[in-house]
């Protein structure tokens, strides 16, 4: 017990002896009984609980703080009977000692009413004790079992009822086996398993297992109306879990993000948000999925500026963006589409300039892309994969080469109200075609075409909608359509819409209702083979509607 006792004033004596080495040489025994508490003047008169008492100490004197603690933690300081302190002043070991004295009496007060407190309280410590030693087993049984040390694993099933139906005018679907729509009422899913895992603390190792089982429905990208009408949630395994995602960031000094990806798209590379707006269809994804934004998982990497806020994380910063990917950066072949940095690797370069902060953000957006690589979903002519020649006949190719340009700019508010947050996108991409071969009237006709689409989306979302934690949702815009072409007028244009409202059930499920529409799938195309709505269709439109089950874990 006396070692602990000097343990608790050691440093409390050792400031206040300091000065003793710099000119302590004479005793001042008088001067001991007017510093020590014990003194019976000391105590009627000098005592002092407060260091502000004392009119010769101030907050600026360097022993400040360690005098302050001592008289309010023991009380155990006393002035001179004129209010002073005289800090400067040399002391003898004599006032020393009384110091200390009076310090280690008062340790002794607190230890004995600490030793009656745990006497008192014996009954509550040891059940206390008890669940430390119980959460410390805890703690070394899951440490020893867990899944990983530097893994965070993240869960979400999403389930998807609903369906389409067609409507228009003179349309054409087909008859009995030949039938070409997909009009039936569906259930399917998507899983995903998110493996976040950091060596540092600052860097990330991305990995991302999918599973689903849309296949060649409606809602999948590959049915009748095409990716037109993909949900943003659908997914195609046929089952099987794959990895999905896969990539390695980490900082570069303290402005810079660095990305190394064997499968990743541009966007996930970019300094700044392209939109806040969460989306049911693909159609308005980012922003709108076009040129700019429409991407394919692939190898790739990027490096991203965003400078630290020193001062307000919330002061409005410019970012800038650089990536690659190439879609066919895993085949070795170059001939065959192949390699990075190759004439055939469907490749695509992306650079974006953002300025803006958490609540409301300006950017714009470069890409090139070769062909092979995706540009973005809308209408056939206007996603720049089929062109229109010979007897107005309308014929697959891919492109040579493609320039986009995006333009985005969201806001949101602070705190939710009936205000709604805000995104907006604007996209216009320029195609180079390739030679294409056209049989019409029994003979070819080549046409090297150069086309040029456009699209533009308005997404608005409400938070705490109606109750608190609901989210309400609706966008519109018009899907990549063709706007320019060498020969002909294009008559491409197109409408969609959705509208949602998210019930948030608990904080791990959610349950959105959601229909959507749009107004000419196929574009100029319409009517003009069966696999455009049947021939001589004169409109053909689709109605969308499903319910979204999302369990997140």
């Amino acid at each position: 017990m006396k070692f602990f006792k000097q343990l608790l004033v050691a440093p409390a004596a050792l400031g206040l002896l300091a000065p003793v080495a710099a000119g302590a040489t004479e005793m001042n025994v008088a001067g001991v009984s007017d510093y020590a508490p014990v003194s019976q003047d000391a105590v009627a008169v000098d005592q002092v609980t407060s260091i502000t008492q004392f009119s010769d100490v101030y907050p600026t004197d360097w022993a400040y703080q360690a005098l302050s603690n001592l008289i309010e933690r023991y009380g155990c300081v006393a002035g001179y009977p004129n209010g002073t302190y005289r800090g400067n002043r040399a002391m003898t070991r004599f006032e020393a000692a009384a110091l200390l004295n009076a310090c280690l009496d008062r340790v002794t007060e607190v230890t004995d009413e600490l030793k009656r407190l745990m006497k008192e309280f014996e009954k509550e410590l040891a059940i206390v004790k008890g669940r430390v030693d119980g959460l410390e087993a805890r703690v070394g049984e899951l440490e020893a079992t867990q899944f990983s040390t530097t893994t965070k694993l993240k869960g979400k099933v999403d389930f998807v009822t609903g369906g389409v139906s067609y409507g228009g005018e003179d349309y054409d679907l087909g008859e009995g086996p030949e039938y070409r729509g997909q009009d039936a009422f569906t259930f399917n899913y998507r899983a995903t398993l998110n493996l976040n895992t950091s060596f540092t603390g600052k860097d990330l190792l991305y990995t991302r297992l999918r599973a689903g089982n849309f296949n060649n429905n409606a809602f999948s990208g590959k049915g009748y109306t095409g990716n037109i009408t993909q949900l943003s949630v659908a997914k195609s395994t046929g089952d099987a879990l794959k990895v999905d995602k896969l990539w390695y960031q980490f900082p570069l000094g303290a402005d810079f993000q660095v990305y190394l990806g064997a499968k990743i798209e541009n966007y996930y590379m970019l300094g700044a948000p392209a939109s806040v707006y969460r989306e049911i269809l693909k159609d308005f994804k980012l922003g709108g999925y076009y040129g700019v934004y429409g991407a394919s998982t692939s190898p790739g990497a990027g490096i991203v500026w965003k400078p630290n806020s020193k001062n307000n994380p919330f002061d409005p910063k410019f970012t800038v963006a650089l990536n690659y990917t190439a879609k066919n950066g895993a085949k070795g072949n170059p001939r065959k589409g192949g390699g990075i940095m190759t004439n055939t690797s469907g490749g695509k370069f992306v650079a974006q300039v953002g300025y803006g902060g958490p609540q409301w953000n300006i950017n714009a957006g470069y890409a090139y892309v070769q062909d092979g690589m995706t540009v973005g979903y809308g209408t056939p002519l206007g996603s720049g994969t089929t062109v229109v020649g010979g007897d107005d006949q309308a014929v697959s190719r891919g492109f040579k080469d493609a320039n986009a340009v995006a333009l985005r700019a969201w806001w949101q508010p602070s705190e939710s109200s009936w205000v709604p947050s805000i995104s907006l996108g604007w996209d216009l991409t320029s195609f180079n075609g390739k030679d294409v071969n056209f049989p019409a009237n029994n003979f070819k006709r080549d046409l090297r075409e150069k086309q040029t689409s456009q699209a533009w989306t308005v997404g608005l979302n409400w938070r705490d909608a109606f109750m608190r934690g609901n989210l309400l949702g609706f966008a519109i815009g018009q899907p990549q359509f063709e706007t320019e072409r060498e020969e002909g007028t294009p008559d491409d244009g197109n409408y969609a819409m959705e509208l949602y409202y998210q019930f948030q059930v608990t904080d791990n499920i959610a349950v959105t209702p959601a229909i959507f529409y749009v107004s000419r799938p196929f574009g100029e195309l319409t009517g003009s083979a069966p696999r455009y709505g049947g021939d001589g269709a004169e409109r053909f439109n689709t109605f969308g509607y499903l319910v979204k089950t999302t369990f997140r874990f």
